[in-house]
């Protein structure tokens, strides 16, 4: 069932406030797809719950499972006439249109980059006496990657995946501690209370993240933006990682100009250290 139908199907039984979602829903373009619960509530001119009740009132479990619908909606129009469709269409190169996007993606990041808020973020990391990173999934992986940055330049810094771990790390933060949270959504509920934690033990929180207006940058002591935005049914896109790791590696950057000295004397340390392990 087209999912704009399904919506004008509930619109009387709606009170007013939902309705105002409706409406904005109804009329919007295919970019509603990649809006945080956050920036549609504020489109719409109403409440976080009010769009959550709204999408509970047309039958999806949450605002994640009615974005999934879209999505779905949306995918056989884009097949007849898309993005997707057209950049084949131009010379069916796919290989040069997967490049353009990329290079597309990692030339916004750097237009959203704040460089007061990046010589901030790096400052605060540098002169923390612990480094957490926070994510789960892809995000998850990339937090993993930001570990093994730092680890390169002598930063101790410290990523779990396993969320009963993720949980207790965070609850033992304090004062001059960092915790850094990072999520595509900006949505990721398991992120933002482990960053909800660590804040409440007196940690300085980072956020990075795509949308400036969703629940993250709320819990948020500093947000720092990354571009490459994704439908559900594109998650774990190449292009958001790559995001996110230009911001890292600009912040690893940064923490190595402290010291370059100390900085290169730490990536030889670390270099010998698994050169034996390798043939």
């Amino acid at each position: 069932m087209d999912l704009k139908l399904k919506v004008s199907s509930y619109y009387p039984s709606l009170t007013k406030s939902e309705q105002k979602v409706a409406d904005y829903m109804l009329n919007a373009s295919e970019d509603i797809m990649y809006r945080s619960v956050t920036e549609l509530a504020d489109l719409s001119g109403v409440g976080e719950t009010t769009v959550m009740r709204f999408c509970r009132a047309i039958g999806f479990k949450g605002y994640q499972d009615f974005k999934l619908a879209l999505a779905q909606d949306y995918s056989p129009r884009r097949q007849a006439g898309g993005r997707d469709a057209q950049g084949a269409e131009d010379d069916g190169d796919y290989p040069a249109l997967v490049y353009r996007e990329l290079t597309s993606i990692l030339s916004d990041t750097m237009s959203l980059i704040d460089r007061s808020k990046l010589n901030e973020a790096v400052r605060r990391i540098h002169e923390a006496s612990y480094l957490q990173f926070f994510g789960v999934g892809t995000s998850g992986l990339t937090a993993l990657d930001a570990k093994n940055r730092m680890l390169r330049i002598g930063r101790r810094a410290e990523a779990i995946t396993d969320a009963h771990i993720q949980a207790m790390m965070a609850v033992t933060m304090g004062l001059g501690d960092v915790a850094v949270g990072i999520s595509l959504s900006g949505s990721t509920l398991d992120t933002v209370d482990l960053l909800t934690k660590a804040r409440q033990q007196g940690a300085y929180v980072i956020a990075l993240t795509n949308y400036a207006k969703s629940p993250i940058t709320s819990v948020a002591d500093l947000v720092l933006l990354t571009a490459g935005k994704e439908s559900p049914l594109e998650g774990g896109s190449i292009g958001a990682k790559m995001s996110q790791l230009l911001v890292i590696d600009l912040i690893c950057e940064g923490l190595a100009r402290h010291d370059l000295s100390y900085t290169r004397e730490m990536r030889e340390r670390t270099a010998k250290a698994v050169i034996e392990r390798i043939y």
